[in-house]
């Protein structure tokens, strides 16, 4: 049955679970979960042991699955979905087919989102947002305490914005389009702006610098930050971004996307590794060597932060890019020695190189900004990701990211418990 097409069978041609399972590539348990979501119908034979399928059904079902690039739900291998936004290779990564790190470095933010968005570039483009929704923004984030992260900080404001959209639910391209180049600027405007700093124009970068540190900004520095919320605009299916898909393919509206991956980003193995990164630089700056900082590091058990990434043999080309840069912001070389010399220690015991949160705590602490800042770029970058992946989940047919249990509790029907 596995090199045979079903529907060259005769009309009406049954096959049984086991046949079905092998023509979707699925478990056999698996095939009831199509049936549950409409995709195949079954039937009991008088006298059978089981149910069976039209062959006809399965077979257009098995073509479909072949064309989203999957086997389905339940298949036991990884999740796989067709994109055409971003390719990770060996040690390096493209965003539409174009090397992601030089367009990092010969445009800006705005103008990689756009790219990622539509496929066409906008040169001198600036996201700006109306003030009646960062108005709204900022009260909601206002009202919040004190010690609340960055991060939620985001996901607040970006729930305020939704409700001030009566249009949010439109999920045209156009509408999307038009949300993401007014979310984006009210995120940046709506966290709490640092003592002395006057940035609320120019590009975003400038105005997003204001909301992280009260330091004076120089040109070498905000090319920096600009480089890397371009270099982290997108990174494939990342947790957040699968979770973005996710509730895209439910059609949540972009706003309620956005605040999806908003909640996934702040796991420590995501947007908040850069923060730990930067208490490990601190703390080698405050030793003056990274020696017993990495032995302590590792007596509790915990990995080194800002070293390795599963999808890099070598470094990071992000990290490698930005390291590249803050050569060139005097301020930074203590901490980049300090970064050095973490890898140097480490590489007597093991192969891992620096990754993009090495380098981001790099320019946090060398700009004076908290620990917080690099989760917080992470996420204001990520956003353009997300509005592109969402668009492109639009256009996808509804629900699909939707997997089956591979259920291995007791056989039922269990006894009712007394």
């Amino acid at each position: 049955m596995r090199d045979q097409d079903p529907a060259s069978g005769r009309p009406g041609r049954r096959l049984s679970t086991k046949e079905t399972a092998e023509l979707l590539g699925v478990k056999p348990e698996t095939v009831y979960a199509y049936v549950s979501r409409g995709q195949l119908s079954s039937r009991r034979e008088p006298g059978g042991r089981g149910s069976t399928f039209d062959a006809e059904e399965v077979a257009a079902l098995a073509r479909r699955n072949r064309r989203e690039g999957g086997a389905g739900p339940g298949a036991g291998g990884e999740l796989s979905v067709r994109t055409r936004i971003t390719l990770i290779d060996k040690d390096r990564y493209f965003f539409r087919g174009v090397d992601a790190t030089e367009l990092a470095a010969r445009h800006s933010y705005e103008e990689v989102a756009e790219w990622l968005w539509t496929g066409r570039m906008r040169p001198g483009v600036t996201f700006t947002a109306p003030e009646p929704t960062v108005a709204v923004a900022r009260r909601a984030v206002e009202a919040l305490p004190e010690h609340t992260s960055p991060t939620d900080r985001l996901r607040v404001a970006a729930i305020a914005a939704a409700a001030e959209d009566p249009l949010r639910f439109d999920l045209s391209e156009e509408a999307v389009l038009d949300t993401a180049r007014v979310l984006i600027p009210t995120l940046v405007a709506a966290l709490p702006p640092q003592p002395f700093a006057h940035l609320d124009d120019g590009p975003l970068a400038r105005r997003l610098w204001g909301r992280l540190t009260g330091h004076e900004a120089d040109e070498a520095a905000l090319r920096v930050l600009d480089t890397a919320l371009a270099l982290l605009a997108d990174h494939d299916l990342a947790a957040s971004t699968l979770a973005v898909r996710v509730a895209a393919s439910a059609r949540a509206h972009a706003y309620a996307a956005v605040s999806t991956g908003l909640g996934v980003i702040e796991g420590p193995l995501h947007g908040a590794a850069s923060g730990l990164a930067h208490r490990l630089l601190l703390d080698v700056l405050d030793q003056g060597t990274a020696v017993p900082v990495i032995a302590d590091e590792l007596r509790a058990g915990r990995r080194i932060p800002g070293l390795g990434h599963r999808l890099y043999p070598g470094e990071d080309p992000r990290a490698r890019v930005l390291f590249d840069l803050l050569e060139q912001v005097p301020r930074a070389e203590p901490a980049l020695l300090a970064a050095r010399d973490i890898v140097a220690t480490t590489a007597r015991h093991t192969s891992l190189h620096a990754n993009v949160d090495l380098a981001l705590a790099v320019f946090t602490v060398a700009t004076g900004m908290p620990a917080t800042a690099g989760e917080t770029i992470f996420a204001v970058a990520r956003t353009a990701g997300w509005i592109a992946h969402a668009l492109e989940e639009y256009g996808e047919r509804p629900l699909r990211m939707r997997p089956s249990g591979h259920y291995v509790g007791p056989p039922p029907p269990q006894p009712l418990p007394e």
